[in-house]
């Protein structure tokens, strides 16, 4: 590839683009292109558009990586004409038409599942929505296991929430099917089910697949060896 891609980080919900801090600093540090949009967590075709729109500002060739429901959102997202990869980390590798409850749904559940809480948003017109988000005492444990304590207090209390929406809503197409992708699994990963990345990464036949011991902030806690499996990645594009 005669232009090295642009590197969108895409964060998953009860984050927001700060929980790629690590790895954003080690990307910039080498000389990498790297762009942190805001993910809004109000439904997986919003978030998509959203994203898919401001990759297609981007001159020049980009390589998306989603971070668990920015897996999802990627793989809407992936099929802009300039995505020409797509790295998941401890992410969501949709089918078409399958839901991230679709797709969960198939394995035992994550210790998440009893953490969550739930409390209503307005909607202009309707019934109000419903937010989810993981329960603050409960956040260091199962969402941010191994990182720092004092940061770990502070993603709980800062955290974005994701409207219940997003778990029901089919992704309208599966960019993997078209565009080379790599994946992480965070094999001690407390908030999704491992072999829910696991059986996604297969399914889509991604080139690389490697399982790192760490927990689902594995950006937070093995930010060197994520940098590398995204230059990685855009190495092997050549």
């Amino acid at each position: 590839m005669s232009e090295t891609p642009t590197i969108v980080l895409v964060h998953g919900a009860f984050a927001d683009g700060a929980s790629w801090a690590p790895v954003t600093l080690r990307l910039l540090d080498q000389g990498y292109k790297v762009l942190v949009p805001p993910v809004f967590n109000r439904s997986l075709s919003g978030d998509s558009a959203y994203i898919k729109s401001f990759v297609e500002q981007i001159d020049g060739p980009v390589i998306l990586a989603g971070h668990s429901y920015g897996g999802a959102v990627i793989t809407v997202a992936g099929v802009a004409d300039n995505v020409v990869g797509l790295v998941y980390v401890s992410g969501y590798a949709l089918e078409e038409g399958e839901s991230l409850g679709q797709l969960q749904g198939g394995f035992p559940d994550s210790e998440l599942a009893a953490n969550l809480a739930y409390s209503p948003y307005p909607i202009e017109s309707g019934e109000p929505g419903t937010d989810v988000s993981v329960n603050i005492d409960a956040f260091p444990a199962v969402f941010a296991a191994g990182v720092n304590t004092d940061k770990a207090k502070v993603l709980a209390v800062s955290q974005r929430p994701l409207s219940a929406i997003a778990f029901g809503e089919p992704a309208s197409v599966a960019a993997w099917k078209t565009k080379p992708g790599w994946g992480i699994v965070s094999s001690a990963d407390r908030t999704i089910n491992p072999d829910v990345e696991r059986f996604g990464y297969t399914r889509a036949g991604l080139r690389k697949v490697i399982e790192i011991d760490a927990p689902h902030l594995v950006m937070q806690t093995h930010s060197a060896e994520v940098a590398t499996f995204i230059t990685d990645a855009i190495a092997e594009l050549g």
